[in-house]
């Protein structure tokens, strides 16, 4: 049996990703509709009635749109610290009792392992995840303004990572948005940049890692093509080779990407 992932949606428009075993799945967010979620599930060759609980990063709707929802509908169980959930409970509508799942330690859910770790980001408790299937770890880390040595070191040793790789500074600093909004892009509680992604995984790189996904793209102050170049270009100077060695990929905020085994 093998780990598997697969980004639905990733970008400022709204973030969801499915994580699965031969026996478990979940979802990490569920940032668009109910309806476009399913969806996309049902277009990849999943079961929608099969997902076994969702795990919210932080209460932005660009993350939590369609988690009441799905979780109604397929009677899912939510899990998310106190904090998110206090912050999110309105938004997204009522969710059975049954179903609220505060998470205060790591969690198992079937044959998967989950821990959270925290980020930097103007939410009220927001975090990143490591889930664990035997020998093998999914790291996501988005929506972090800054990059923190606790960050490095839950990421540290993945087999598969998500990184926001969310703008390039220029575009942010000559680009349309008020300089109030620009500065909490840029800021220690907004985004990272490409920069800043490539620094990162620089650092947590290990020999073996099999796969690496640039994620959370803005729409107005990125593109795909620049994302990548700027990425693969701090890797190689540092001495990093990127396809072949590490596998180097995008995700989309308007389709799924690639399915990915670990």
């Amino acid at each position: 049996m093998k780990l598997k992932f697969c980004s639905l949606y990733s970008g400022s428009s709204g973030n969801c990703q499915l994580i699965k075993t031969d026996n478990t799945t979940i979802l990490v967010d569920a940032g668009l509709s109910g309806k476009k979620i399913q969806q996309e599930i049902i277009n990849i060759g999943e079961d929608p009635k099969k997902i076994d609980a969702i795990f919210v990063t932080h209460e932005h709707m660009d993350h939590v749109q369609g988690v009441g929802i799905l979780s109604r509908r397929f009677d899912i169980p939510v899990y998310a610290n106190e904090k998110t959930w206090e912050a999110m409970n309105k938004t997204i509508g009522d969710v059975k009792s049954h179903n609220i799942k505060i998470i205060t330690d790591d969690v198992e859910v079937g044959d998967l392992f989950i821990q959270a770790f925290n980020i930097s980001h103007d939410a009220v408790k927001p975090v990143g995840y490591n889930i664990y299937y035997k020998n093998k770890k999914i790291s996501l880390v988005t929506d972090t303004g800054c990059v923190s040595e606790n960050i490095i070191k839950s990421i540290s040793d993945s087999d598969l990572m998500l990184v926001e790789s969310n703008h390039d500074e220029d575009m942010v600093l000559i680009g349309p948005y008020p300089w109030s909004l620009k500065r909490r892009v840029l800021g220690e509680f907004g985004h990272m940049s490409n920069d800043t992604a490539g620094d990162l995984i620089s650092k947590v790189i290990k020999r073996g890692t099999e796969i690496v996904l640039l994620g959370h793209l803005s729409k107005e102050n990125n593109f795909p093509e620049l994302a990548y170049k700027t990425v693969e270009n701090i890797l190689i100077q540092k001495g990093i080779d990127v396809n072949p060695g590490i596998c180097l990929d995008m995700t989309y905020r308007d389709k799924s990407s690639a399915i990915y085994a670990v």
